[in-house]
């Protein structure tokens, strides 16, 4: 197995067209064509990590935060992004970053927090937007299933827990081909009028390539016509953060307590105490911020994250408790989350969980 069947494993499971514009995610350093030994997963690749990859016999870094993250001018060891780089080429060792792509996904680094929390009935706490497209086409009415289930097949048609979801109306297409054409129906030079059927199907937009590929190889007609259409529609089971409920309320300082225990924190720094039972629990991994105004939207009593600023506080407005428990605890579950994964794909080599703590923080 080559290191671009591993990234396409993984893009099944969390594509990277998930990710935010501000990220970097897929191969970042290696050579995608290059035969897989062992894999090594961890949460950072920092030197350490390259170095236990080496002494596990590991070609292959996957991991969650990107060492590379904005670009590099020069690779002359002055810090420590360049030394990793460095060693990992010398290493002949790949690294894959992850990160944001699986930060969006159902079952990614919030499904991590709110299985650590007992979280039920949960779903995705901020929608992505922009994300969904809209294809309209037009069929000669005997070829409209074979080309919408081949659409079908290339992913288009999904709507939230539906498939193969589409609307058609009947009408009459006219056209004409000029003397360079070769119309599979009607003759070339004569105005041909035939029943078609208009197609409707939305499909997500890092499918667009392959959608139309499709389209246009199985479409009966040599110009196909067709139009797409960007949608203000939201993608109900992808984005960030995620809401939930615990199975009982509980005070806030039980909530604080079991919260500490689970993420195995030095500390939490919260918002103000209000004095009221909490049952209804938000949790974005890593900096969540952005995601206070959407928690206290959905009438979350709790929002679990970290990095939260000063002025960041004053934004609980005495409706919600913020609990900022540390950046890379709120993510410990996630390298778990992404040797399993490959473990059960993968079973012609070793999947290793890294044993090293890439926590730059500590607590006194």
């Amino acid at each position: 197995m080559k290191v671009q069947d591993v990234s396409n494993l993984i893009n099944e499971w969390a594509p990277l067209a998930y990710a935010e514009d501000f990220d970097n995610v897929g191969l970042l350093v290696g050579d995608p064509h290059q035969e897989v030994s062992n894999i090594l997963v961890s949460h950072d690749a920092l030197e350490n990590v390259v170095d236990e990859a080496i002494a596990k016999n590991c070609n292959l870094i996957v991991c969650f935060h990107p060492i590379i993250f904005s670009g590099l001018k020069r690779l002359t060891a002055s810090n420590y992004v360049q030394k990793v780089v460095q060693k990992a080429i010398k290493n002949d060792i790949a690294i894959f970053a992850i990160h944001t792509a699986l930060d969006n996904v159902e079952h990614g680094v919030n499904f991590g927090m709110c299985k650590a929390l007992n979280l039920s009935n949960t779903k995705i706490l901020s929608p992505k937007q922009h994300h969904i497209y809209k294809l309209t086409t037009y069929v000669p009415h005997a070829s409209v299933k074979s080309v919408t289930d081949s659409l079908f097949r290339a992913g288009a048609g999904s709507i939230g827990n539906y498939e193969e979801c589409s609307f058609e109306a009947k009408g009459q297409g006219s056209f004409k081909g000029n003397e360079n054409s070769n119309p599979i129906i009607g003759s070339r030079g004569t105005k041909h009028i035939e029943p078609e059927t208009q197609v409707h199907l939305t499909f997500e937009k890092h499918l667009k390539s392959k959608i139309l590929q499709t389209l246009f190889e199985n479409h009966p007609y040599e110009e196909v016509a067709y139009e797409i259409t960007s949608l203000e529609n939201t993608l109900q089971n992808v984005g960030m953060g995620m809401i939930g409920q615990l199975d009982k309320e509980m005070s806030e300082l039980e909530f604080l307590a079991f919260a500490k225990d689970q993420f195995k924190t030095g500390g939490i720094r919260h918002s103000q105490l209000l004095g009221k039972p909490v049952k209804k629990i938000a949790v974005l991994g890593g900096s969540g911020a952005f995601a206070i105004k959407s928690a206290k939207a959905q009438g979350a009593d709790v929002l679990v994250t970290s990095d939260l600023k000063y002025h960041d506080y004053y934004q609980a407005e005495s409706r919600i408790l913020l609990c900022d428990v540390g950046h890379y605890e709120s993510e410990r579950y996630t390298k778990n989350l992404i040797c399993d994964y490959l473990t059960e794909k993968i079973s012609t080599f070793a999947i290793i969980l890294s044993e090293e703590n890439t926590n730059p923080i500590n607590y006194f």
